[in-house]
């Protein structure tokens, strides 16, 4: 097998952070790239370099595509807002503009499934990257592919929050639409093995999966699968309605993603995958077999950084858990030091209690004490906070020094929380970010976190203010 030189672009991105682990383990260099550069280097990849890049801002791309043989385009625009559209094109036009004099011998781009009925901003969009990108002069082969089968896959989740969260599901009329899903597994494999099949023209390639169904199939599916009892009653509501609610209020799914996710959905997508399958043979999963493989790896996403890898973290996650979190949270800028908030942050429990409406977080440990919760009140006698320690009823499991500090939500509720206090040095000024991050178990853990979203927004904002006041007090003092 020949090895390469390989740059991810999106690669912390749902598929590139599948995609890096194999393509690493099979020896090749890759350079990852993406905005997300903090996650990026906490991860424990062998043979990646981890380099900042952001295809809207061009000064960025030229330094990551030197000495790069094979580009991987993973980047969309689904989470970037109402013109999305327009930032992948012209996000396609950087990247195209900084290969012209590079030694880039292939692009590999993953697109989505096409048809030629459909009205939607999601699969124009990803036709018109790959368009541009052809326009690089380098040889492109796209991988064009409908819903993914896998752990954290936009689609799938959306199917399985509804499920979970749902004892009625009403789900709108694109239910009815069909489509070849893929198991993110086969998926990996054709993206990965191409690199064995190079060529010196453009190819679009089919990925589909070995059958054609609809999205209601697959409902009915998935529901059997996860052994709930669900009614399923598609209604006749204009897709734009319904899937606001469904985005905002059921699925845990960013709204973003989602939305654009579902203007795809509500059109057939027939995939003909037979010319990939012949390239690359491989067993192709059918949606029951993908769906149990998702089910038993989704376990394994809470054994992660963002949860410091933490035990009882392990232990409290259960299969019903929305798969991305709810969140809310204020941030702020700061003249205050990075060392200041960090030492402020870390007195967390102690004489400025939770530095905001202290009655607030002293009545909602008391809760927890009536249900029985034993909540241990008190944090350790120090000024700084360590992996383990206990703030009442918080474990911590995050101490990044002036960077983040993370605590694991212990009292009762229905759902897996923690809470992040985040700053961010840019210089000349910082960033403090207080946010809660919620995975609710089904239709209860949505209604606890939308009972507490409104005290949330106000005591986040109270909290990041109050620290970044005690902060510059602190430089001050220091100064003196």
């Amino acid at each position: 097998m020949t090895l390469h030189r390989i740059l991810v672009l999106g690669a912390s991105g749902y598929i590139g952070q599948h995609l890096i682990p194999r393509l690493s383990q099979q020896g090749h260099t890759i350079t990852a790239a993406a905005r997300r550069i903090a996650w990026l280097q906490e991860q424990p990849w062998p043979n990646v370099h981890c380099r900042y890049a952001d295809v809207s801002r061009p000064e960025t791309l030229p330094p990551v595509v030197e000495n790069v043989d094979i580009v991987y385009y993973l980047i969309h625009g689904m989470g970037e807002g109402s013109d999305f559209v327009e930032k992948e094109r012209q996000g396609a036009q950087n990247i195209c503009q900084a290969l012209r004099h590079s030694s880039v011998k292939q692009i590999i781009f993953l697109s989505s499934s096409q048809t030629n009925s459909a009205n939607s901003e999601h699969l124009a969009a990803r036709k018109l990257t790959g368009e541009i990108l052809r326009e690089s002069g380098i040889p492109v082969t796209e991988f064009r592919a409908s819903i993914i089968v896998g752990p954290g896959s936009a689609a799938f989740e959306v199917m399985r929050d509804m499920v979970y969260n749902l004892p009625v599901l009403t789900p709108p009329r694109w239910v009815r639409s069909k489509s070849s899903p893929v198991a993110l597994e086969n998926l990996l494999v054709y993206l990965t093995e191409i690199l064995n099949h190079p060529a010196s023209e453009h190819r679009i390639y089919d990925v589909a999966g070995p059958e054609y169904l609809s999205y209601q199939t697959l409902f009915e599916r998935f529901i059997a699968i996860s052994g709930k009892r669900r009614w399923l009653i598609p209604i006749p509501m204009p897709t734009r309605w319904i899937s606001v609610f469904f985005i905002r209020m059921i699925t845990s799914v960013p709204a973003p993603i989602a939305k654009a996710l579902i203007q795809g959905l509500n059109h057939d997508l027939p995939s003909d995958g037979r010319a990939l399958q012949a390239l690359i043979p491989q067993k192709l999963l059918t949606f029951d077999e993908a769906t149990r493989d998702t089910l038993e790896h989704e376990a394994q996403f809470v054994d992660s950084s963002e949860w410091g890898y933490d035990p009882q973290a392990r232990a409290r996650w259960r299969p019903g858990y929305g798969f991305y979190p709810k969140q809310a949270g204020y941030e702020l800028e700061t003249t205050a030091s990075a060392a200041a908030l960090w030492h402020v942050v870390q007195q967390l429990g102690g004489t400025e209690g939770y530095f905001f409406a202290n009655i607030l977080w002293r009545m909602r440990a008391l809760m927890d004490d009536m249900a029985g919760g034993g909540v241990v009140y008190g944090r350790p006698d120090r000024d700084t906070l360590q992996c383990g320690d206990k703030v009442d009823g918080w474990r911590v499991i995050t101490v990044k020094p002036q960077q983040q500090l993370a605590l694991l939500f212990g009292m009762k509720a229905p759902g897996l929380g923690r809470l992040t206090f985040t700053i961010n040095d840019q210089g000349d000024k910082r960033t403090l970010d207080v946010r809660a991050w919620w995975h609710p178990a089904g239709f209860s853990g949505l209604l606890y976190w939308f009972s507490m979203m409104p005290p949330h927004l106000f005591i986040f904002r109270g909290m990041a203010h109050r620290i970044a006041t005690l902060a510059e007090q602190y430089d001050r003092k220091s100064a003196v």
